[in-house]
């Protein structure tokens, strides 16, 4: 399909009024969950096919790796897209390869291919980092500036929303509560084994071949929609919208490296917590799934609670408490023991949830036509996610396959978060 630019010229947000703005918001709520799902599936997903696949710790995070590398790596392109075809083609785009991406766990489920599932995760990556790279700062400027970032939140808040669906269908879908020892395995016939392994392989393909279905449908509205192009509005100087013109903006700059950490953090708690379940408080793989669903349903709950205290509190102080909040629970889940621990990863999830939103809209805060380099950035530092589980899986593999211990990573990333809401969101002086 070829894609063909709007005819009609950026319209100032301060024309944008009412109902003008009603269809384009839901629909860019719509695109905050589906990549909700897809991140969040990545929870139930590296359990699972560490058991299908038979891999290490180092090994299933690689899941994380694939999918937030392409992050890293579709960032730049994605900006460049939306300068060159808009906020509305670029999400076209980006839907199509997610759609691609999705549609590829079907053979990969049928070849048992580790592999495979990692390709079609980036690729699915690939379509995401498209998605909120154009959604992100859309969302924020689509109306009045004053109001960007509770807008955000509120987008997010769906977002949230696919935290407590996705675990949900995953441990009813995906999960089949049938595990056994390496011994176990071993001990089994190998037909009898081939044939376990390929059924775990192959649960993925009902929810992730109805995620594709989900994915192309909401392309055909986005291109039947009529979506307006919004200039943003600068309140310093700018560099013209270059890509490294943009970090001339310090609290940008300093957004991109709390971003990293922020989702490094939210990465490594959501990839762990089913392990940390089971070896925590002995739970079993489904009571764990849904406890993970749980932890999602605080997340989603902290967004919608965190988008209200807004009105009253400003975003960077409420940043600030949260992160306070969430590195003492981090070292409570580190010392503790028992089922505890894992209430207080679930509190955790709801001390996260506004963090994303509000460290990107106070990031291009005020950076005109800086605002979609400057998204880029941020999207690109979301390559956090696939460092930071790797580093924690590498500390829990050296210390005798301890979950607890590896929680001391996010700790540190939540101090990094915490800086970043005292000073370093202020704009200042530019950087060159």
């Amino acid at each position: 399909m070829q894609i063909v630019r709007e005819p009609t010229e950026a319209i100032p947000e301060s024309s944008l009024k009412g109902k003008t703005l009603l269809l384009p918001f839901i629909l860019i709520c719509t695109l905050f969950f589906l990549w909700g799902m897809v991140q969040n599936l990545d929870g139930i997903l590296i359990p699972h096919l560490k058991k299908a696949c038979q891999l290490n710790n180092r090994q299933s995070t690689l899941i994380d790796t694939a999918i937030f590398l392409a992050y890293f790596l579709m960032a730049i392109p994605a900006g460049m897209l939306l300068k060159k075809f808009g906020y509305k083609n670029s999400i076209i785009i980006g839907l199509l390869l997610a759609t691609i991406g999705a549609a590829l766990f079907i053979p990969a489920a049928n070849t048992m291919a580790y592999t495979g599932f990692l390709g079609a995760l980036f690729i699915l990556g690939c379509g995401i980092a498209i998605l909120e790279t154009a959604a992100n700062p859309y969302s924020a400027i689509l109306g009045d500036p004053a109001g960007a970032t509770t807008r955000l939140n509120l987008a997010a808040a769906f977002n949230g929303l696919a935290a407590f669906v996705a675990p949900l269908v995953g441990a009813i879908f995906i999960l089949s509560g049938k595990e056994y020892t390496a011994n176990q395995l071993k001990a089994m016939p190998d037909a009898s084994r081939s044939a376990y392994l390929l059924h775990e392989a192959s649960s993925v393909k009902l929810p992730y071949g109805v995620l594709a279905g989900t994915l192309a449908v909401i392309a055909v509205l986005f291109f039947f929609a009529k979506l307006p192009e919004v200039k943003n509005v600068s309140k310093e100087p700018s560099a013209g919208g270059s890509l490294f013109g943009a970090l001339r903006h310090r609290h940008l700059s300093m957004a991109v490296v709390a971003q990293f950490f922020y989702v490094g953090a939210q990465v490594c708690v959501t990839s762990f917590f089913i392990r940390m379940a089971k070896q925590g408080a002995g739970f079993d793989e489904k009571t764990a799934g849904y406890y993970l669903a749980i932890y999602g349903f605080l997340f989603m709950g902290g967004r919608f609670i965190g988008t209200f205290f807004l009105q009253f509190i400003k975003s960077y102080k409420l940043l600030s408490i949260y992160s306070v909040i969430a590195v003492l629970l981090c070292a409570i889940a580190i010392l503790g023991k028992g089922a505890y621990v894992v209430y207080c990863l679930g509190a955790i999830g709801f001390f996260m949830s506004i963090m994303f939103p509000t460290i990107f809209a106070l990031g291009i805060d005020g950076i005109g036509d800086d605002t979609k380099s400057g998204s880029s950035w941020l999207i690109m530092s979301i390559v956090g996610g696939a460092v930071i589980p790797y580093i924690m899986a590498t500390v829990i593999d050296l210390n005798g396959d301890q979950i607890q211990i590896g929680y001391i990573i996010p700790l540190l990333c939540f101090l990094v978060v915490l800086y970043f809401g005292m000073s370093g969101y202020k704009i200042r002086k530019s950087l060159i």
